[in-house]
C-alpha cells in the first residue's frame, strides 16, 4: 500500500514537472511574439486563471485525508481513521456492537439446528410409537436403517 502512494507521489511529482516545462515553453513563445491581440490574451488570462483554480483544488483534495465517518448517536466514528478525538469513550468501542450482533446471530442459528434435530427424532419417535411393531424389531440391525431411509 505504502509502494503504491510513493509511486502515485513520484508520478505525480512527474506529472506536475512536465506541466510547468510546457507551460514555460509557451509562456516563452508567447513572449517572443511580437503582439497578441486583446481578445487572444483575454482568453488566455481566463484560462490561466482557470487552470490555477484547479489546481488549487486538485491539491486540496490530495492533501485531505479521505476518511468516512458514521454519526453514531451523540459522537462521530471516524471509519478510516479511527475515533476522532472529540467523540465519547464509548463511540472508541465501537467494534463491540457488531461483535455482540455476530455473536448473537451464530447462538440463533445453533438453536434452529438443534431445534430442527430435535424434531427429526420426535417425529421418527412418534412414527415408531404409531405403527404396530413386535418387540423383536427393535433389536433387529436393519431396522435402524430402515429408519434412516426417506420416505416418500
Amino acid at each position: 500500500m505504502n509502494d503504491t502512494r510513493m509511486t502515485m507521489t513520484h508520478r505525480n511529482t512527474e506529472l506536475d514537472t512536465m506541466v510547468a516545462r510546457y507551460a514555460l515553453r509557451v509562456t516563452a513563445r508567447l513572449s517572443e511574439a511580437e503582439l497578441t491581440p486583446p481578445d487572444v490574451a483575454e482568453r488566455l488570462r481566463f484560462a490561466r486563471e482557470r487552470a490555477l483554480g484547479r489546481a488549487r483544488e486538485l491539491r486540496n483534495v490530495v492533501a485531505r485525508p479521505q476518511t468516512a465517518a458514521v454519526d453514531v448517536g451523540a459522537g462521530v466514528l471516524a471509519l478510516n481513521g479511527g475515533p476522532s478525538p472529540l467523540s465519547p469513550k464509548w463511540a472508541r468501542f465501537g467494534w463491540i456492537l457488531p461483535l455482540l450482533a455476530l455473536v448473537a446471530g451464530l447462538v440463533v442459528i445453533q438453536h434452529q439446528q438443534v431445534g430442527a434435530q430435535v424434531a427429526a427424532a420426535a417425529e421418527i419417535d412418534f412414527d415408531l410409537l404409531k405403527d404396530e411393531l413386535p418387540p423383536a424389531a427393535y433389536s433387529d440391525p436393519g431396522f435402524l436403517e430402515f429408519l434412516k431411509t426417506p420416505r416418500d
